[in-house]
This record gives C-alpha cells, structure tokens and sequence, in this order.
C-alpha cells in the first residue's frame, strides 16, 4: 500500500510517501517552512512523486496530521490530503501529532514527552510509556494544553523515578520550564537530540496500521470529526 503523509502541524513541513512495511522504501523531505506550508506543499508533494517515480494514482490512502499544533498549518494539510483523496477517489485518515512524535522513542526505558509551545506559557503535550500505534497504546495521559506545573504533576503521577525524554521542537522550553518547577525531580530529565525535525515518516508508518486495523466506516467517521486543537484560535477567543 503507497501511503502520502503530509506533516503541516509545526514550522517543520514534511511529506512522506511510504511505498511498503520497510522503512527503507520510504521516500521523505523536509524544510523549516515557518508560515509558508501553503505555497511550499504541493510543489514538495509534486517533487517527492517524481523522485520515487510514482504517479498521483498510484497513491492508495492520504494521511495528515490531526493536531495539537498550528491552526494554520493542520488546517493546510487536512484539507490538502481531503481534496487528493477526494480526486484519487481513495482514503483520507488523521493522526495525533503526539502520538507521531513520541512513536520514535517507543523503547525508551523511562517516560516520553513530546512538547509543542501552545504560547501563554502552554504546552500541546502527553505522557508515553513503550509502544504508541494506531489505538494509541502506550499513552499515559489526555492530550494537554497544559503549563510546566501541570505537565509536571502528571509526571510525578506516573513516573516511578525513570528518566523523562523531552522530544518535539519546543523541547527545550519545556525542560527550561521544568527546570524552574519545583515539583519535579529534574535529574530525570533528558533532552531527544534530534528533536526539532518532521514526523511525516511516523505519520505514514501509524497511518498504515491504523488502516489495516480499522474499518473504512470507521476511518470516515473519525475523519469526519474534524481536527484536534485543544485550544480556541485567538481570533475565536476575541469574539465577544
């Protein structure tokens, strides 16, 4: 199954076009686009086809993120990933940010947390433990909008002294922020070395278990939920 993943939820634009099981028949790009998804997308889609030597109607399913992340930039890549979809006549699903951000890490030997500045001093995060899939095994917590304080009660919830690994592109902010938390054992903190990058790759690989797990009712259902955002834009939170 050709599987088009389309990361859009952070500055780190990516698109993954996953051609089989094997990591290694995975085609992949990525650019800090900051606010530039909508002009920079299309033509990397377009690119990536190209260099794999894969027509548009070779594609079987579209997978995007679902969010937490940038208003604008989840809402480019769902819409972008529905109207392939629609034209190639195949599945569109979502999945997590999170969920894609902690999957790399599912053998680390403590907790995992990926962390997105939500501003107003927040975080888009959750807590991991071991394997993350399709069914979201291995998550600890609800998806948070949540400050340091919070994120480190829920640490201390669950964590039974192991080390804590901050991953995502606002990692370091959040161990700053923890480090100025006082509930919180910060010995236990460790930082991913190659957090700030794109998670398409994670997007493809979750999304083609997610379809051979679930039903095509199902997946629409989901679809039709919409977007995760966890928060109100600030142009809503305006509105009298």
């Amino acid at each position: 199954m050709i599987i088009l993943a389309l990361d859009t939820a952070t500055a780190l634009l990516s698109v993954a076009l996953s051609v089989g099981h094997d990591p290694a028949e995975t085609w992949y790009v990525e650019i800090d686009a900051g606010q530039r998804h909508s002009e920079l997308l299309m033509d990397l889609i377009d690119s990536l086809l190209k260099t794999a030597n894969i027509v548009p109607t070779d594609v079987d399913a579209l997978a995007s993120m679902k969010g937490p992340g940038s208003f604008t930039g989840l809402r480019i890549g769902f819409s972008t990933a529905q109207g392939i979809a629609l034209a190639l006549g195949v599945p569109s699903l979502s999945i997590p940010t999170l969920d894609c951000m902690a999957v790399p890490h599912q053998h680390w030997s403590g907790i995992v947390v990926p962390a997105i500045d939500a501003k107003k001093r927040c975080f888009f995060s959750a807590l991991y433990r071991g394997v993350c899939d399709a069914h979201t095994a291995g998550r600890l917590t609800d998806y948070m909008d949540a400050d340091s304080v919070a994120i480190a009660q829920a640490l201390n919830a669950v964590t039974r002294d192991e080390p804590v690994l901050l991953t995502g592109p606002d990692a370091e902010l959040l161990a700053s922020a923890l480090n100025e938390t006082p509930l919180f054992n910060k010995t236990l903190l460790r930082l991913d070395p190659i957090r700030r990058r794109g998670h398409a790759k994670e997007l493809a690989t979750l999304a083609q278990a997610k379809l051979a797990a679930s039903s095509a009712a199902d997946i629409a259902a989901e679809l039709s939920s919409g977007l995760l955002y966890l928060r109100r834009s600030d142009a809503e939170l305006r509105q009298p």
